[in-house]
């Protein structure tokens, strides 16, 4: 952790040495106004359930691709009364699920191409390019120098399989040694601090219920066995899936929590240093919240997609949303919230009436440039000091208005090889720092 790596996220407790008056919170999302992007308007679309889409831009076709896991062979909720979807929802015996392909040019406007592979009711114009996988992550890599093997999939049971283009797949093959029934938003990726590939899925125990497992693989085809990394904080609250990704030196879940006694849904966030040990922010609170808005587009349910999008001036989080609860009977969709760059979680005040501090680990400097990212409240601030290796003041900087990774101007020149930083804030929002020429 000594060493300098570009961009340092605060809600990494390995940078921070020390806190005083400050609390370490979830960021806020903005849901976008197009919402919701697409619902199920196929007639092999019957149930999104949980969606579980898998979102990418790709650079190299300059369009963004989803995929998404809908029941194609369920009962629909569409066109109901709310006095007929108060009524149970009996699942039926020959459900089934498909793997569905959508894109955009824009990550706002989707179309669902004719794929021309899998017959649905004798007809083969459709999105469908998978029958059967339940909960299947896909993902591409960009680690793995074989193009046969440029996208791949986890599903439950647990199987994997490959694919040179994400339209046509290999035969899956069973990941052999792993017990865990995966009913869930299955994903993996490459974790490049290990140099391994990494899957999370779900397991359960009698007494916690719901628990985030995980497994690892050196080739994406033989896995090691399942090893729980995450209980919920209560039985009434529970972890059903979580995508992961890599971001700013750290792991990132985004934790689908289902509420047992509301049977409603939100996500949450958590970190890891190397995908096993795993730190809940601010449990019990949503980075995507449900709507309170009953009957609305994501009032019932939301299932946080793999994984973000990064874009230079926001972060887009798709999920997939739906207007009732996770066991009733519900319309689901394809939905976008936005997220400030690096805003997963800052810290701030917890009390207003004197200033938050964070203060960093000593951490290698070579004269270059610092920049913050902070959200800045009408008469804030956020000042920043420089200290030696033992703690004296050697140059300091302050901020008084919302910025995002936004040079610093020194009161004095730091020849210094080796720094903390002292932030202090007030109405403020502080979410990270880097290092720059």
């Amino acid at each position: 952790m000594n060493s300098l790596r570009n961009s340092f996220l605060l809600l990494d407790s390995r940078v921070v040495e020390s806190t005083e008056n400050a609390k370490l919170t979830v960021g806020t999302v903005k849901k976008n106004e197009n919402n919701p992007l697409f619902g199920e308007d196929k007639p092999w679309e019957k149930r999104f359930d949980n969606l579980y889409s898998n979102v990418i831009y790709d650079e190299e076709e300059n369009l963004y691709k989803c995929w998404y896991n809908p029941f194609i062979v369920d009962l629909s909720a569409k066109g109901m009364t709310l006095e007929e979807r108060n009524s149970p929802y009996p699942i039926p015996k020959d459900r089934e699920m498909g793997i569905c392909y959508a894109i955009s040019k824009d990550g706002i406007t989707w179309q669902k191409p004719d794929l021309g592979l899998v017959d649905y009711k004798g007809n083969k114009e459709n999105n469908i390019l998978w029958r059967g996988p339940h909960g299947a992550g896909i993902f591409k890599d960009k680690f793995d120098p074989d193009h046969a093997r440029r996208y791949k999939a986890i599903y439950s049971g647990l199987s994997v399989s490959v694919s040179a283009d994400g339209i046509l797949w290999r035969e899956p093959i069973a990941c052999e040694g792993v017990d865990v029934a995966g009913d869930t938003h299955n994903n993996a990726f490459f974790a490049p601090t290990l140099g391994k590939y990494v899957g999370i899925t779900r397991t359960w125990e009698e007494k916690v219920g719901r628990q985030v497992a995980r497994i690892e693989s050196e080739d994406f085809v033989h896995w090691s066995k399942e090893e729980v990394v995450m209980e919920g904080i209560s039985k009434n609250l529970q972890p059903y899936a979580m995508p992961v990704f890599f971001h700013a030196g750290v792991y990132l879940g985004l934790v689908a929590i289902h509420q047992q006694d509301s049977d409603r849904v939100w996500t949450e966030l958590a970190w890891s240093p190397d995908t096993k040990s795993w730190q809940r922010i601010s449990p019990g609170t949503p980075l995507i919240p449900v709507s309170e808005e009953e009957m609305d587009y994501d009032w019932g349910c939301v299932y946080a997609a793999a994984c973000p999008v990064f874009l230079e001036d926001e972060i887009w989080l798709y999920y997939g949303g739906s207007d009732g609860l996770h066991f009733g009977w519900r319309n689901g969709f394809h939905c976008l919230a936005t997220l400030r760059p690096d805003g997963f979680a800052g810290y701030e005040q917890q009390s207003e009436e004197t200033p938050a501090m964070i203060t960093t680990i000593p951490i290698d400097y070579a004269s270059q440039s610092l920049q913050v990212t902070a959200d800045v409240e009408k008469g804030g601030w956020v000042n920043v000091t420089f200290l030696d290796t033992e703690e004296n003041k050697i140059s300091g900087a302050e901020v008084e208005t919302t910025v995002t990774d936004s040079p610093l101007q020194l009161n004095k020149n730091i020849k210094e090889d080796r720094i903390q930083l002292k932030f202090e804030l007030s109405k403020a929002k502080l979410y990270a720092f880097s290092f720059g020429n």
